[in-house]
């Protein structure tokens, strides 16, 4: 019995092996066949630096030499795992292009080769920029629509100077710069922190003596507001407040952004007060004839986007797109309502956040905030990348610290409307302390303003003319 399983054994594996190695056996192969791919026949492909992932139905290995070409030129980085086929290129924009993958090159497990592929798509036209001719406010203020002509006229030709204020409002980092490169910025920035504690003995934004005097020299003044919230119904102490997601003590924030444009409800209260007092303070600019560049509701998206678990830094961005997109609009409604006039709007974008944009009707300039990014062909692109999604807008560099040379940026095509290093709060609390004098600064130092200031691009507070 068991000689004869044996025997049939050995039957079996020699008709199995004839099957495969008998160059006259018809032999079952299977190659390996296209799927998908999202670039075949495309016609909006971003330019740059992309991969163009293929997809096989079966696992496969790619041959050397693989012989890859686009637009019949050698391509370099091309790799396989499992089914997907993965090549990088570098794209033009308005460029036809054909990536072809020979005969032969990519092979599946039974060692059987794919036919050859092609690949063809477009990239995009480049998007004819086109400024908005007019502030998007009902009746702005004369001066609003200097500043604004003024920003315009300049835009992609000379670039503004601005510092922010140490605390929130004050001039000491435009003295800091002053005091080492002789000149001041064109633009100071203050900001609205502090609402819920004003007017106290250190802080009271009925006193505008600091934007009176820095207008009637000619310079601009740009407002943020880290809008501060009571996480919820139970805290009125303002000291508990927050413009965080959970305040310094760990409560969590409970004031829902999308609560706030519904009558009724505690969060619409809050916020209608917060407004009110805050339209005071700004109505007291206006009634200067002084117009405002109002950057509110900034960086909303924080990195939601950037990676898996990303979340919003801020309170306004923490229910997404469209509860922030409400707030935005409620909160231009309602300053409309009563009457404000003499404010520019900017919106900040974190990239990869349209479902937090307000609208171009809600939106004069687009902003960004950079820090920690020296690379200069980056900067360059994603100013590009910005004014390409945003073509009917300026962009400005809204925030920055340790960034690469405005000069180095500028020449490369980084042609933002204004630049803003943030303050740096030890060195410039106080101008009469001894570390005044240093050069170093957490995000911009002397070295780095001298180069921006000897660049002639660059526009100053004694090159700024009257915009009264």
């Amino acid at each position: 019995m068991m000689r004869s399983w044996i025997g049939l054994l050995g039957f079996v594996l020699i008709i199995f092996s004839c099957s495969q190695s008998d160059g006259n056996a018809i032999v079952d192969t299977n190659p390996p066949e296209l799927v998908s791919c999202s670039f075949q026949n495309a016609t909006d492909v971003d330019k740059g630096d992309v991969s163009i992932e293929i997809i096989y139905n079966q696992n496969l290995i790619l041959l050397k030499p693989h012989g890859i070409t686009l637009n019949d030129l050698p391509v370099s980085d091309a790799s396989a795992a499992f089914k997907k086929l993965t090549v990088k290129v570098t794209l033009e924009e308005a460029t036809e292009y054909d990536l072809k993958i020979p005969a032969g090159v990519v092979q599946g497990p039974d060692e059987s080769t794919a036919e050859e592929i092609v690949i063809s798509f477009k990239t995009k036209e480049p998007v004819s920029v086109n400024i908005d001719a007019d502030l998007v406010i009902d009746n702005p203020s004369p001066q609003a629509v200097n500043v604004y002509n003024f920003l315009k006229d300049n835009y992609g030709i000379k670039t503004l100077s601005s510092t922010m204020s140490n605390g929130a409002v004050d001039i000491n980092e435009a003295e800091w710069v002053k005091q080492h490169t002789d000149k001041y910025p064109a633009i100071i920035g203050i900001d609205y922190i502090f609402l819920n504690w004003s007017p106290a003995n250190w802080i009271d934004y009925n006193s505008i003596d600091v934007q009176k005097n820095w207008w009637a020299n000619n310079g601009l003044i740009s407002a943020s507001w880290h809008w501060n919230i009571p996480p919820n119904e139970t805290i009125t102490d303002h000291t508990k407040f927050t413009f965080r997601l959970e305040n310094e003590d760990g409560v969590k924030v409970n004031f829902q952004p999308s609560n706030v444009p519904i009558d009724g409800t505690w969060e619409n209260e809050v916020a209608k007060a917060d407004f009110d007092e805050l339209i005071a303070y700004i109505k007291l600019l206006q009634d200067e004839n002084i117009p405002l560049i109002w950057r509110p509701l900034h960086e909303a998206a924080g990195n939601i986007y950037e990676y898996n678990n990303g979340q919003a830094w801020f309170w306004w961005g923490m229910e997404g797109g469209d509860a922030y997109v409400e707030l935005w609009r409620f909160m231009f409604d309602y300053f409309q309502s009563k009457g404000v006039n003499n404010l520019i709007w900017v919106w900040t974008t974190q990239t990869k956040d349209d479902d937090f944009y307000p609208g171009d009707a809600y939106v004069d300039i687009i902003g960004k905030d950079v820090y920690n990014n020296s690379n200069i062909d980056e900067l360059a692109e994603l100013f590009t990348s910005i004014q390409q999604k945003y073509p009917t807008k300026m962009i400005t560099l809204s925030e920055c610290g340790n960034v690469a040379d405005v000069s180095k940026q500028w020449n490369n095509g980084g042609k933002w409307s204004w630049f803003m290093p943030w303050c740096d709060h030890d060195r410039t609390n106080d101008v009469n302390e001894a570390d005044f004098a240093s050069t170093e600064h957490e995000f911009a130092n002397a070295t780095w303003w001298i180069d921006a200031f000897n660049h002639d691009d660059v526009i100053t507070l004694d090159e700024m003319p009257d915009l009264k």
